[in-house]
């Protein structure tokens, strides 16, 4: 490809609107271009990585014996409203209609038409196990786009879906995705950590995540310092240090003026925000008011929260809500309300996390403005209706398989694998007959890989002040060629240096354009192709064409005739081959 030609061009600066160094250099590199909140379409050399990303999914599914397929992004609303998500996904899914006023869906994800199509195919234990995937196009309602492609409206994404014929099956299954998706990581060249995971919206009894821990990450994982234990945030737990009081003492109300966040009522009475009760309310479709009370040194997780109340959109409860149940806001409290026993009813559902059993005699708000109550029990002063699990994981927190502590960092999430049992099948009626001729339900299993968001991770973690420094199985050209000068003998040089390189099969980026020096050797590093190979008059005098390896800092003269071998050799190999002197420091 001559540069001349090529359709999109590089940019001196990025965006003022851009943080991430993934979402600056993709358009920096004119790899993709900005059309509209979390749209983005691929500029020529965006694509070429894409498919190079493509490729490798490809083969390792193609490895576990999947069969590709493509299903449809547009779905029929009675497929979603078969499984209960098209209530409960709320406005992340694109409703729409056609003219007769039917109702239908732009897929996010596939589970309902996967699990429609094996209701149709899967007739006979004899048909399973089976394994398919598709590379499609999926679209979400994201409320806050942002970080480029790794939070988009629209993107590709690979996903498989597997169809057992009991939950045994599917275990056997499961480590051999997990895997294959280990292996596209490495051959991506990025550092993952699996991690146990919510499995949200999807459902199922078991998930794992794949993740790239990164600053610039939207996601938040806690890793051990002492074992192996590790988990997205959304599912981590953690271990709290009992410090029950060696006595109950009585409820007493005590004048806080001014203090309304924990940390004033803290330091106001004396004691720590462990010694204090957090309460927050809510809002929700199906259960009204829900009142979440938590120690006060801890925060509520509200993934965590939202799975245990189920479907319903979760928002912040306002002040007038508050009040209508006889709280005060900023002082709200447990004690004194009326509690439902069960989830039904009128009265406040309450939600207890269990650290308000590890303590006593706590500091809570008074449903007073201005006031406070100390000597608060659980059980004793005041009941809940669940009593469950919301808390947040964070640095410093005991790991609940050790006596190690927990650190939490940012991460990109990488891929994701489901164990969805028989949900999606039973929804849809996707059965099949046992060797004994009865119905059972197919057992299912989904695994996901974004194909934008795998590029985003890249180039976070390969870069550098200059630009991309893209591994060699995924950059858009093997070598990009280039010319200084305007003489003849350097432009035969370098046209039959293209003509070489291509014979050979090279891919090639051939830079011919007018450009002065620095342009043309700025545009090789922002675009960051594994080799840079330059023709001028020096490289002529000194033996032939001018190398060098992105990676590295030193140049080196390779004969004319021998160019794609060379090339070849240092663009794909280890940056052990390089000379010492010529290795970059790599951010990870």
């Amino acid at each position: 490809m001559r540069m001349s030609q090529l359709f999109g061009q590089t940019l001196r600066q990025a965006p003022s609107d851009t943080e991430l160094a993934s979402h600056q250099l993709a358009l920096r590199a004119g790899l993709v271009r900005f059309l509209g909140a979390g749209i983005y379409g691929y500029l020529p050399l965006g694509w070429r990585v894409a498919r190079k990303i493509e490729a490798i999914l490809r083969e390792e599914m193609d490895a576990l014996g999947a069969q590709e397929m493509l299903m449809p992004v547009l779905n029929p609303a009675d497929l979603w409203r078969a499984t209960g998500r098209w209530e409960t996904v709320g406005p992340a899914l694109f409703r729409l209609r056609d003219r007769a006023g039917r109702d239908y869906a732009l897929a996010m994800t596939h589970e309902e038409v996967i699990a429609e199509l094996a209701r149709r195919e899967i007739l006979s234990y004899r048909d399973l196990p089976r394994v398919v995937f598709h590379i499609q196009t999926k679209i979400r309602d994201e409320a806050r786009p942002r970080g480029g492609l790794l939070r988009v409206r629209e993107f590709r994404m690979k996903d498989a879906y597997s169809m057992h014929a009991d939950s045994d099956g599917l275990d056997l299954f499961y480590p051999q995705m997990v895997a294959a998706y280990g292996r596209v990581f490495a051959r991506c060249d990025l550092p993952y950590v699996r991690v146990e995971a919510d499995s949200g919206m999807m459902g199922g009894s078991a998930s794992d995540e794949f993740m790239l821990p990164d600053p610039g990450g939207g996601d938040t994982i806690v890793q051990c310092t002492s074992c192996a234990y590790s988990a997205n945030t959304e599912h981590a737990t953690f271990r709290l240090p009992a410090c029950q009081p060696s006595s109950v003492e009585e409820v007493r109300v005590v004048a806080t003026p001014g203090c309304r966040t924990i940390a004033d009522v803290a330091a106001f009475i004396g004691v720590p925000t462990s010694g204090t009760l957090k309460a927050v309310l809510y809002s929700t479709d199906r259960d009204g008011l829900v009142f979440v009370v938590i120690r006060g040194d801890l925060e509520i997780n509200e993934r965590k929260l939202q799975n245990l109340l189920g479907e319903g959109e979760l928002r912040p409860a306002t002040d007038e809500e508050i009040r209508a149940v006889g709280a005060e806001p900023g002082y709200a409290s447990p004690v004194g309300l009326r509690v439902r026993e069960t989830r039904e009813g009128t009265e406040v559902l309450v939600v207890g996390d269990p650290s308000i059993k590890a303590g006593g005699n706590f500091v809570a708000g008074a449903n007073r403005d201005g006031y406070h109550l100390t000597g608060v029990n659980a059980g004793t002063d005041f009941t809940v209706t669940l009593l469950a699990d919301v808390a947040q994981a964070n640095s410093g927190h005991l790991c609940p398989c050790c006596d190690g502590a927990l650190l939490a960092q940012p991460a990109i999430e990488l891929g994701h694998c489901f164990k969805l049992g028989t949900r999606y099948s039973e929804a849809v009626g996707a059965t099949y007959l046992d060797a004994a001729g009865d119905a059972r339900p197919v057992v299912m299993g989904s695994y996901g890989i974004g194909v934008g968001r795998l590029m985003a991770a890249v180039i976070e973690t390969h870069h550098d002040d200059h630009g991309i420094v893209w591994p060699p199985s995924l950059a858009p050209f093997e070598v990009h060629l280039l010319t200084l000068g305007t003489d003849e003998a350097v432009h035969a040089t370098a046209e039959a240096a293209y003509a070489q390189l291509q014979a050979a099969g090279v891919e090639v980026l051939f830079d011919e354009r007018g450009e002065s020096a620095g342009v043309k050797f700025a545009d090789a590093d922002l675009i960051g192709c594994p080799v840079r190979a330059t023709v001028s008059r020096r490289s002529i005098k000194g033996g032939g064409i001018e190398l060098k390896a992105r990676r590295a800092s030193e140049c080196w003269v390779a004969p004319a005739e021998g160019l794609a071998q060379e090339v070849l050799r240092f663009a794909s190999g280890p940056a052990s081959e390089l000379p010492a002197s010529a290795s970059v420091t790599m951010r990870s």
